[in-house]
């Protein structure tokens, strides 16, 4: 049975430069029947260009599994330093823009 337990384990290894992170401020979603894909986008404000700095592809149960997470972490995350708050500043389709940036340009 001991055996079992540590095959079922994963070791994940966390490289120097990835534990560093990559600072985003805009995230933008978009899918296919067969996965979700996430740009993780930094936007500074008075730069009309912003570049994705990552892209996260993953399946529609993943994607689930993801939200299903988030809502856990941020409904623990509020029960201790209080609600999250949004600015209601929307940008194109919707989407909500961070720390009041609007639309720089029409693509």
């Amino acid at each position: 049975m001991n055996d079992k337990k540590q095959s079922n384990q994963i070791d994940i290894q966390l490289k120097e430069d990835v534990a560093q992170g990559t600072y985003s401020n805009l995230a933008v979603i978009t899918h296919s029947s067969s996965e979700f894909v996430v740009d993780f986008v930094r936007i500074m404000p008075g730069i009309p260009k912003a570049d994705v700095k990552s892209r996260i592809i993953l399946t529609p149960e993943h994607a689930k599994r993801l939200m299903l997470a988030l809502q856990d972490n941020i409904r623990k995350f509020e029960s201790l330093h209080g609600a999250i708050k949004i600015e209601e500043n929307h940008g194109p389709q919707g989407t909500v823009m961070p720390m009041g940036f609007g639309p720089t340009g029409q693509a």
